[in-house]
């Protein structure tokens, strides 16, 4: 008899590709008819001005949910808009059945805007392990993959994420002043320093996928929010890149971190980063 894992490995081995299938036509049907073309009745405030969803985000999130589903006989899927309505769903990353981690537009704000700097965001895992993600920008036709212990690729090419150039300072994205504790700013200041120089982050998925093409030294994120890591991390994971919380544990996916956390282009780099957002806090 197949094991449960084993399952999952010939499972990916055999259908990944109908999953980036269903992630492109998630984007063709949802997303892209919707890019600059959004009503205003299209858009609705969550949390705040900075926390918007679209019907663009709803539906696409919809399509994957019963695709990915149908895909992977019971899997159970954790997606951004499905949590909102019903925050226990986010439980099912506690639990033993495969789970579908779904970011439909990272970067909402970004494809609210008009801007191309949006993607899709796919993760599947189990027992908090990662196993697989897909991160597909689709008004830039760009779809960057991660299989475990299988490396990453961006359109067929593998991705190394190398290490900085000695020397220079180390580029790293930050969260948003508007998502971060008074405790996590002083954390992020640490980052202030020599040496760094520490911008704002955009869409998360494009920032991993920086990290993992080596155009971006390394993130430092103040919120643990799965469906906006576990994809990115994963890819970042197979370029060779490290993530760490602020005293040095991994990131895990099912919560629990000390925040702020950093993933970056090799293990020296996230050690560093690590180590100032501890001495910040």
């Amino acid at each position: 008899m197949i094991g449960y894992n084993e399952t999952i490995e010939e499972f990916l081995a055999q259908r990944s590709v109908d999953v980036e299938e269903a992630v492109r036509k998630a984007a063709a049907a949802e997303i892209m008819p919707r890019f600059r073309q959004l009503a205003a009745h299209e858009i609705v405030q969550k949390s705040g001005p900075h926390d918007l969803v679209t019907d663009a985000d709803r539906l696409a999130e919809q399509y994957l949910t019963e695709v990915l589903g149908e895909l992977l006989p019971g899997s159970v899927v954790v997606g951004e808009e499905a949590v909102h309505a019903n925050p226990v769903t986010y439980d099912a990353l506690q639990g033993d059945a495969p789970v579908w981690i779904i970011d439909p537009v990272d970067g909402t704000r970004q494809f609210v805007h008009g801007d191309d700097g949006f993607c899709t965001l796919v993760a599947l895992a189990r027992r908090g392990v990662l196993l697989a993600s897909w991160t597909y920008a689709p008004a830039r036709d760009q779809l960057a993959t991660a299989i475990r212990g299988q490396g990453a690729f961006l359109d067929g090419e593998r991705l190394h994420s190398g290490s900085p150039e000695p020397g220079r300072d180390l580029e790293v994205a930050t969260s948003h002043p508007d998502y971060t504790t008074d405790e996590q700013k002083r954390a992020l200041t640490g980052l202030w320093t020599d040496g760094v120089a520490p911008r704002a982050c955009g869409s998360a998925g494009l920032e991993y996928l920086a990290v993992a093409r080596g155009e971006l030294d390394a993130t430092a994120f103040s919120w643990e929010a799965a469906w906006d890591h576990a994809a990115g991390i994963l890819l970042v994971e197979e370029a060779g890149g490290a993530h760490l919380t602020r005293t040095g544990e991994p990131f895990r996916i099912t919560g629990g971190n000390a925040l702020p956390f950093t993933t970056a282009r090799d293990a020296a780099t996230a050690r560093r980063v690590a180590g100032l957002l501890s001495g910040g806090a």
